[in-house]
């Protein structure tokens, strides 16, 4: 028996303890929050990275071993049935407003971690019934855009000034949000509707129609079932989980930029055209986003077997940790740009001096 793939279950972790939030007051509402960004930041503060690679005959194992996507399958009734608890769990009169920012949080990080970060694996795979699953997840983030966006406009533009999601040097986390929100969701529209054009379909089959109108009708049922207040807690969480999203898209490749050539072509996206991360516990809790070098090096690789490529640009510490640091920009100023003098990488995107 490979046990291999059941050190992807660790995640769940996360998924307990907002069971409990969603059932107790207090402190133990933030529990999910404080592991993710408390406990295991400071834990991979004192871990080495792991940069070792599967051998050619584990990686073909790895492939072949269905639990690791069954895993991931499991997340989206999981996923689906906290949402469901944390919607009714408003009905305690009793509730304070602490009570209720641990619970709308806690909900936030499912929505990041569990929603849109496992849809985005599943939303790369080629199976209709993946992606359909990968929408489902998304739908609870009120984002499904991002399905569209990601896999044919950023994984095609990234690390350039057409790309939304790739932040630009000296740019904030703050100032990042609302551009990469705002055009991502208008890239989307585009790309849907020359989708629509080029393959010949009806106003009523573009697929950016279809996402917002599901999504209306999502929240139309969270309003008629639970009122106006409890919708009001949901979006809240939604939005958490979408501020969550951006600022790994932030960190993944902040200054980074790829050579236009002559052609007016980009040069082929490479492991230097994304920030990576070996820290094991925050790679397993992103079930291996945080190898994202290989991710847009070869975007088809399962998460499984995503590789470490030595002339990738390595993050100091693992994701929940860079999370952290990019919300005090004048420290992630400090710590990026001298982590950036200290060997040639991919070229700023707009070429000023590094403060």
């Amino acid at each position: 028996m490979n046990i291999r793939p059941y050190k992807y279950i660790s995640p769940f972790i996360v998924l307990i303890a907002a069971y409990f939030s969603f059932q107790k007051t207090g402190i133990v509402t933030f529990f999910p929050v404080i592991y993710a960004f408390g406990i295991i930041p400071f834990i991979e503060l004192f871990l080495k990275p792991q940069t070792a690679n599967l051998t050619a005959a584990e990686e073909e194992m790895a492939k072949a071993d269905k639990t690791y996507d069954y895993i991931l399958y499991a997340i989206v009734p999981l996923h689906y049935l906290l949402l469901i608890q944390f919607l009714f769990s408003f009905n305690n009169p009793d509730l304070t407003w602490v009570d209720i920012t641990g619970r709308i949080m806690s909900m936030g990080l499912l929505c990041g971690v569990f929603g849109i970060n496992v849809a985005h694996e599943l939303g790369h795979r080629v199976n209709k019934t993946e992606q359909f699953l990968a929408k489902a997840l998304l739908l609870t983030s009120q984002y499904i855009h991002f399905f569209i966006e990601h896999n044919k406009g950023h994984h095609k533009n990234v690390a350039t000034h057409e790309d939304p999601s790739s932040a630009r040097i000296n740019e904030s986390l703050f100032m990042f949000y609302p551009r990469t929100i705002i055009f991502s969701y208008i890239s989307a529209w585009k790309i849907a509707n020359e989708e629509m054009k080029k393959k010949g379909r009806s106003f009523w089959q573009n697929e950016m129609l279809q996402a917002q109108l599901l999504q209306v009708a999502f929240i139309t049922v969270i309003y008629f079932i639970f009122g106006v207040k409890v919708l009001l807690f949901y979006l809240a969480a939604a939005f958490m989980g979408i501020l969550l999203l951006e600022c790994v898209n932030y960190i993944e490749h902040y200054g980074l930029s790829r050579t236009k050539k002559e052609s007016g072509i980009y040069e082929r996206a490479m492991p230097h055209h994304s920030w990576n991360s070996n820290h094991v516990i925050g790679r397993l809790m992103m079930f291996e986003l945080s190898r994202h070098s290989d991710h847009h090096y070869m975007a088809s690789r399962k998460y499984q077997i995503l590789r470490h490529h030595d002339d990738s640009p390595q993050m100091p510490t693992g994701y929940p940790g860079m999370m952290i640091l990019a919300h005090i920009p004048p420290l992630w100023f400090y710590v990026m740009h001298k982590k950036m003098k200290q060997k040639p990488l991919a070229n700023s995107l707009e070429q000023p001096a590094l403060a």
